[in-house]
């Protein structure tokens, strides 16, 4: 019931938004009386803080897993960018991105959101790092694999406002080519 409870509200985040997100919808949603919703969750701040958890869990599950997927060869640096647009063009971006503004001005909400999105950027920095095969130590490199989270992280928050694939492929084309060259320099 609790884990139909955090799904549902996941859900309702991404198609209702934070506003939209309430305790008796996501009830309804998960199929479960508003008691036994309030017996989990008694507040709407406890429910989207259990979310928030439920929501890193989930979004490292899925970075994993697309991680595996990452084809060998030279075009890796591609492949790894594609793998890192899908994620922050995602659902579950999504929700995340509607707990960021909400977070924004709610102490309570900011409190649970931002040590969990920091522990995030750092694991999905982690992973880029590794999938990229690059050494850190090296002068720039580091600030090249934040500016290429920071770029598909941008792309992300452009495609919530209209599908920009077309775009976003060949921006991330041209900065596979760019982060390559780079790379090969400070090798």
């Amino acid at each position: 019931m609790r884990q139909r409870l955090l799904e549902a509200c996941v859900e309702c985040l991404v198609e209702e938004g934070w506003s939209g997100t309430s305790t008796t919808l996501v009830s309804q949603r998960a199929g479960v009386s508003r008691g036994a919703q309030l017996h989990h969750f008694p507040t709407k701040n406890d429910l989207v803080v259990a979310a928030v958890t439920h929501l890193s869990e989930v979004r490292g599950r899925e970075l994993a897993a697309a991680a595996e997927t990452v084809p060998r060869g030279r075009r890796r640096t591609r492949a790894v960018l594609a793998m890192l647009a899908d994620h922050f063009t995602g659902t579950v971006f999504i929700a995340a991105l509607e707990l960021w503004v909400a977070a924004r001005t709610d102490a309570q909400l900011h409190a649970a959101v931002a040590p969990l999105e920091q522990q995030i950027g750092r694991d999905v920095h982690r992973l880029t790092v590794d999938l990229l095969g690059v050494d850190e130590s090296r002068p720039g490199t580091r600030e090249l694999v934040q500016a290429t989270l920071d770029l598909v992280r941008g792309l992300g928050l452009a495609d919530t406002i209209s599908d920009d694939r077309a775009r976003r492929d060949h921006i991330l084309d041209q900065w596979a080519r760019t982060l390559d060259a780079a790379l090969k320099e400070s090798a």
